[in-house]
């Protein structure tokens, strides 16, 4: 036997999985679709960033009106309700850009094609 000579039929099966598999419209179409699982992965990510964000924001508005609330009763001074307010408007504006990340990050990823 030959050992240069290869079988037709070795031959034939590894032209069709070349074929099946880095044939253009396949090669495109997984490239898309490892491209679309990219760009969700980082959507997924920056909305976990502005969890975190968020949750970190919200400990630190949350002590500090604690904090203002402890001595706004013990003093009656104004000056520490005024902190309360400042602290429910952090509050209110890490909410706002937790919702435009997250409504960012749906926009592009469904504006971007999926395969």
């Amino acid at each position: 036997m030959d050992p240069t000579k290869v079988n037709a039929q070795v031959i034939d099966v590894i032209n069709q999985v070349q074929l099946a598999t880095m044939s253009p419209q396949v090669v495109l179409t997984s490239g898309a679709g490892k491209a679309y699982q990219s760009v969700a992965q980082s959507t997924a990510i920056a909305v976990q960033d502005a969890t975190d964000a968020l949750r970190n924001i919200s400990t630190i508005a949350t002590t500090a009106a604690g904090v203002a609330m402890a001595q706004y009763l013990a003093t009656g001074e104004e000056k520490y309700a005024k902190v309360m307010a400042q602290a429910q408007a952090l509050m209110q504006g890490a909410t706002d850009d937790f919702a435009k990340v997250g409504s960012a990050a749906a926009t592009v990823l469904k504006g971007f094609p999926a395969g």
